[in-house]
């Protein structure tokens, strides 16, 4: 008889109250997972959870804001209160400030916050589970990253370094703790529709990202949002699929949860076959 490994485990997840964030949230606690929801939107959270609540799952939630180390420890005393132990921490809030240098001035603040949420965030979430998964004796840290990291381009500097220093932290993180804490690395490609893209603060930026695609992922794009993508891009299982659903990334990210605790998918990246980004 199998296991369903989601059903065994305790997952908080940051960012949940929309986005990949709440795609896993509903997946893991549609397959018997008990899910905390951490978002600071306490009331796209709430909505998002009623919703989960009224379909029997076994949920819980708090607003918290992930760059307050206090807020989040309190909300991780809240889960082991809830469900008495935390197995897996996802990390997954995160904000995406693309703008180039030039753009300082209307973009600072932007970056500031991103370096509060993308980084710091990581970091005060992994503090606040880190003692009680210890003391478990086994835990799962999973931190979404970005493609954006894996080279330098024009246009995400402070970005793609808020991603980059992810990377590091998990790694450094699962070099510390092995044997104890699980750590993945989960780094999605470009994903039009999950809303990130709304903190973009100069949209020219994202030409780093397709480089001598430019034009045809302008068009692309433009396809995309009118509802007008030829069959071949819009369909999932067309080589020639354009941009990834970000029901995707939410089941690359229950994949790397449905794992025995004994084995580690320790990095992987998802992207849409016909896409047009260049990392």
């Amino acid at each position: 008889m199998s296991i369903d490994r989601l059903a065994e485990r305790v997952i908080v997840i940051t960012g949940a109250g929309g986005g990949f964030g709440a795609l896993v949230a509903e997946a893991a606690a549609g397959r018997g997972a008990s899910v905390v929801g951490v978002d600071i939107d306490g009331e796209a959270l709430a909505r998002s959870f009623e919703a989960l609540v009224e379909r029997g799952m076994s949920v819980a939630w708090r607003a918290t804001d992930v760059s307050d180390l206090d807020d989040m420890r309190a909300m991780a005393a809240f889960a082991v209160e809830r469900f008495g132990r935390i197995d897996v921490m996802v990390n997954n809030a995160g904000i995406m400030p693309l703008a180039f240098f030039a753009d300082h001035e209307r973009a600072v603040d932007a970056w500031s916050r991103a370096v509060d949420v993308n980084i710091k965030g990581v970091i005060n979430g992994i503090a606040a589970v880190y003692d009680q998964m210890i003391t478990q004796g086994r835990g799962h840290v999973v931190n979404i990253s970005s493609t954006y990291a894996n080279a330098p381009t024009e246009g995400s500097g402070v970005y793609g370094a808020t991603k980059t220093a992810v990377n590091m932290i998990s790694e450094s993180l699962r070099v510390e703790a092995q044997g104890k804490i699980k750590v993945s690395i989960v780094r999605p490609t470009g994903v039009p529709t999950t809303g990130l893209g709304g903190g973009i603060v100069n949209q020219a930026a994202v030409i780093g990202m397709v480089g001598h695609h430019g034009k045809v992922a302008n068009e692309r794009m433009g396809q995309l949002f009118a509802g007008a993508l030829p069959d071949e891009c819009a369909d999932p299982d067309s080589i020639g699929y354009f941009a990834l659903d970000p029901r995707h990334v939410a089941e690359a990210v229950i994949h790397v949860i449905d794992q025995p605790w004994g084995v580690s998918i320790s990095d992987i990246t998802v992207r849409a076959a016909g896409e047009p980004y260049l990392l």
